[in-house]
């Protein structure tokens, strides 16, 4: 078994190419699901019954079903419904002339949504109900509430979890090849096929992966330092307490030595 290291560089050049697109099925469904899956948590979190009970119904479907069944219904079964829809408009539109990446968005954002619920409800858990109790009683409204006290909180406590969402949705960016949309597994696989250069291609992406996933990591562990301010602020707080005693002991120090000199 040999590896064609030219084919490596020419393959490595077109798989950077597509990057960006990668880039884009991953945080543009990453930050439409954003205020939907806490929507979804807040509901389930404060218990309104019917958004909660279709809330669950909704999570535990997409959560029981595999991705790539989702990507598969959705390419196969919605521009086939849209274009009746669209023809018993009497709109003169080529449904399937729509980009697929956008179907790309759909599917994904739908997964992300249903995710990211379960990751902010389990953080808004963690955060004593106390807490929002006490900001109500002074006048805060529920809004104010949740901004400055109960929302700081829980998005250092979702920030890991967050993250392996985030790991977890630019890994399964690679199915959206079954859409023929050109990401970085696409054009490795596609380029793969002219030469049978399957090895050459896959190593390459696997390496790229790695790398993406990497920073990706990075940033939110630089975020996760940045949303954490508040617990360094209330461990310098703590310290300035505890200061006059210490000084309070240096005092009764310096006194007791001085007394001993003079006698």
């Amino acid at each position: 078994m040999t590896i064609d290291s030219a084919y490596i560089q020419e393959i490595l050049i077109l798989v950077l190419q597509g990057i960006p697109t990668t880039l884009r099925l991953t945080f543009i469904p990453l930050l439409l699901a954003l205020p939907f899956a806490f929507l979804i948590a807040l509901a389930r979190q404060r218990n309104i019954k019917v958004l909660a009970r279709i809330s669950q119904v909704y999570v535990s479907f997409i959560r029981g079903t595999p991705l790539i069944v989702q990507i598969l219904v959705m390419y196969s079964l919605f521009p086939s419904l849209l274009n009746v829809i669209v023809k018993s408009r009497g709109i003169d539109y080529d449904v399937f002339g729509i980009n697929p990446i956008y179907y790309a968005y759909i599917v994904f954002t739908l997964n992300t949504v249903a995710i990211l619920s379960e990751v902010f409800r389990s953080a808004l858990e963690t955060v004593d109900k106390r807490q929002l109790e006490a900001a109500l009683s002074i006048g805060l409204l529920p809004v104010q509430a949740y901004r400055r006290i109960v929302i700081p909180q829980a998005l250092v406590a979702a920030t890991p979890n967050l993250c392996n969402s985030t790991v977890n949705l630019l890994k399964s960016t690679s199915l959206a090849f079954l859409m023929s949309v050109q990401d970085i597994t696409a054009i490795a696989k596609t380029e793969a096929a002219f030469g049978y250069n399957y090895l050459e291609s896959y190593l390459v992406i696997f390496i790229v992966y790695i790398v993406l996933c990497s920073l990706v990591q990075v940033f939110f562990q630089l975020l996760e330092q940045r949303l954490s301010v508040y617990k360094r602020g209330r461990a310098v707080a703590k310290k300035t307490v505890m200061q006059p005693e210490y000084y309070e002991d240096a005092r009764k120090e310096r006194y007791h030595a001085g007394i001993e000199e003079y006698s």
